[in-house]
């Protein structure tokens, strides 16, 4: 892999188109999946139009694949070229006080690629982190901690996230961390239900949660694709005073800009992502797997 990584771009495009046919055409990658999804999610669209964003869809997952391999091989410089964000001093600025950030996140364009804000925030005081939940597999495992930590963020294991952000605190450490909190949670952590993409689904209310305990302001990253390997996050506001919104209204406010950035261009989301195998009033009775306060891992 790290082989790979020396490649440059446009030799390791050539290898995403490779990759998109035996994936897509051969294999068929979650294929029944990324189809439901599609029609559930876009009824009103014609399915010459569902199949145009499925080739799309595979397209960018191959892309993404290679481009987070080539994080073990990357410079600052490159990377800064191809991962531009905006309104950054939105942050810096919420964060004048002492105060520290929550970060929502999406599965959208090159969520790996987001660590490298960290370049923005590399004082002594900061600490950038993300949420991620453990692979069963170690050599994986090693693999994904040393590419989300190749820019210096912080990995955070979801069972220890509000233990590790409270340390921080405590240590006198201002943190962002970002959530991804995108994907169905489990029967446990299921507090709040909306409608997202044109179906009912639960979400995550951990951000909220802990926005709530800690009185840290929440933002949102919304990221654009504005070319093969080219990606634009610009930072929007969610609340800075997060004691005084309604309940559920962060959580609900993420999920409607997400909604917003995916319908910009949907074949960019993780549509391979079984978001909604949970059916309101259908718990079953063993089904307690117990997940942490936070309930939001990339």
């Amino acid at each position: 892999m790290y082989l790979h990584a020396l490649l440059p771009f446009g030799v390791l495009y050539v290898l995403s188109d490779i990759l998109c046919f035996f994936v897509y055409r051969v294999a068929g990658y979650r294929l029944k999946v990324v189809r439901k999804n599609l029609e559930a999610g876009f009824p009103g669209k014609t399915d010459r139009e569902r199949l145009i964003l499925e080739r799309e869809f595979y397209r960018h997952f191959c892309d993404y694949f290679v481009e987070t391999l080539k994080l073990l091989h990357i410079s600052d410089k490159e990377m800064r070229k191809r991962m531009k964000f905006e309104n950054v001093e939105q942050i810096k600025e919420l964060m004048k006080d002492g105060n520290s950030v929550l970060m929502f996140l999406g599965h959208y364009c090159n969520w790996e690629w987001i660590t490298s804000l960290n370049m923005d925030f590399k004082d002594g005081d900061k600490v950038v982190g993300e949420i991620y939940k453990p692979l069963k597999n170690k050599a994986m495992n090693d693999l994904f901690l040393r590419i989300r930590s190749r820019f210096g963020s912080r990995a955070i294991a979801k069972q220890d996230t509000l233990r590790v952000i409270v340390k921080l605190r405590r240590e006198g450490k201002q943190t962002l961390t970002g959530f991804m909190a995108d994907q169905v949670p489990s029967w446990k952590n299921i507090h709040y239900w909306t409608t997202f993409l044109n179906q009912d689904t639960p979400v995550f209310t951990g951000v909220e949660r802990i926005a709530r305990q800690t009185g840290f302001a929440v933002v949102y990253l919304d990221v654009e694709k504005t070319g093969r390997g080219y990606y634009r996050a610009t930072v929007r506001l969610v609340t800075d005073k997060p004691a005084e919104e309604p309940e559920n209204m962060i959580t609900e406010t993420y999920i409607r800009a997400m909604e917003k950035t995916i319908l910009r261009n949907p074949a960019y989301w993780l549509w391979t992502h079984k978001r909604w195998k949970r059916t309101r009033g259908k718990q079953k009775p063993d089904d307690n797997i117990n997940e942490e306060s936070s309930g939001c891992y990339p």
